[in-house]
């Protein structure tokens, strides 16, 4: 080799050791957790978009929230987000024997705050005192609804399971109900105040925590699904429920659930709708390692929020471990035969790849239906294209109509 091809060589080499340095060192800062200046300017900017977490979040209580908070501090994060809750918990309360609509619109306004100050997960004392009171405000703002919200409690293994059934006005005989399963970060009270907008279509709904979050009284196993399979049981022995029209809805990680049991339970499950489904891929070490960690599609600490709905997992070391075994392939449930399902994902979502809804729907025997958003992240969404509100009312609400054989498909007064 003569020295001037030693040079152009040696100059190669170093060049692409210097792009793969500069790849890895992208890759490096792009699984970095946002700071907390970084953490403040997106939460802002998702209030006056309306993208989750902050979906009804008015952005001058956030930013206001935000004035006291110069840390990721879990206690200091509760309190700023609480103190702006806890004065329109108190006008609320001022309101509620003169005027109960404005009551109502002030305990919404003083949940979504509360709720913020647990999110992602109520990790200390002041983030769970931030969820109790986010559940009292929610309960105040049930209690003024029409028709009602019925807090249930189904006995589970010992201990219970906490729902909010909700039936629509004035119904006529037994009616189809949908159980709406919550993600990693949401509550069934998320849900609860989404599904409202269903029971116009003479359908009801009954909103529950996923295993190992909220009120749920068991963490996240291979088969905490079972706690779904009571629920199915319990709204069978209720009068106003038509047993042979039961559908599910979930979520992300509230879709995993959703997927298996529309696997097991298929033979009472007539829908079944799942969101960003997990299947496989998210629950492989390579996945939980380059992805979770990071994130930043989620507004931060995925990674710690998925740790927190398994008993066990403090680290992501120990996520690895555990999660391979929650896979559907490795539980032999992919293509097994399903109740009829709507798949909806996104093509660009980083927290659950497209490939686990394209496995889905490719596996088994039984005709699946999809609406795959090509532009959109984590659910489908898409910045004021497809926020969560518009796929929720344009393709959810449409689909469980005509798959629960509901006959009046335009709504009606609740």
């Amino acid at each position: 080799m003569t020295h001037k091809i030693q040079q152009v060589f040696f100059g190669l080499l170093w060049t692409s050791a210097l792009a793969l340095m500069l790849a890895c060192a992208v890759t490096a800062q792009e699984q970095k957790e946002r700071t907390i200046e970084e953490i403040k300017a997106e939460a802002i900017k998702r209030s006056e978009n309306g993208m989750y977490p902050l979906i009804g979040l008015d952005p001058g209580d956030v930013r206001e929230a935000f004035s006291s908070i110069n840390s990721t501090d879990n206690d200091q994060w509760a309190a700023g987000f609480s103190a702006v809750a806890d004065r329109y918990m108190a006008e609320a309360k001022a309101a509620e024997a003169t005027d109960p609509a404005k009551a109502s619109a002030l305990y919404v306004r003083a949940w979504r705050l509360y709720s913020f100050g647990r999110w992602p997960v109520p990790a200390s004392a002041g983030k769970r005192h931030a969820y109790a009171k986010a559940l009292e405000a929610f309960l105040a703002h049930a209690r003024l609804q029409d028709p009602p919200l019925e807090v249930v409690h189904i006995p589970f293994e010992g201990s219970e399971i906490i729902g909010y059934l909700r039936l629509p006005k004035n119904a006529k005989g037994p009616v189809p109900v949908v159980i709406a399963v919550s993600g990693l970060d949401s509550r069934k009270e998320d849900l609860s105040e989404n599904f409202g907008a269903i029971l116009p279509y003479g359908i009801g709904f009954i909103g529950i925590d996923s295993p190992g979050t909220g009120q749920a009284p068991i963490k996240a196993s291979e088969t905490s699904e079972r706690m779904f399979s009571r629920v199915i049981d319990y709204l069978q022995t209720r009068p106003e429920v038509d047993k042979t029209r039961i559908g599910l809805d979930g979520q992300s990680f509230g879709a995993y659930w959703a997927t298996k049991l529309a696997i097991l339970e298929r033979s009472r499950l007539k829908a079944v709708v799942v969101q960003s489904p997990l299947v496989d891929a998210p629950f492989q070490k390579d996945f939980v390692i380059n992805k979770t960690l990071g994130n930043r599609e989620y507004l931060f600490g995925l990674a710690p929020a998925l740790m927190s709905i398994y008993e066990g997992a403090n680290t992501v070391d120990d996520l690895t471990v555990i999660f391979p075994k929650m896979s559907l392939i490795y539980q032999h449930l992919l293509g097994k035969p399903t109740s009829p399902m709507l798949i909806i994902a996104g093509a660009l979502d980083t927290q659950v790849p497209i490939s686990d809804a394209y496995l889905l729907l490719s596996s088994g025997d039984v005709p699946k239906e999809a609406w795959i958003n090509p532009q959109g992240g984590h659910l489908g969404r898409q910045v004021k294209v497809w926020p969560d509100p518009v796929i929720f009312r344009q393709v959810i609400i449409p689909w469980l109509v005509r798959n629960l054989d509901v006959s009046q498909l335009a709504p009606t007064h609740p």
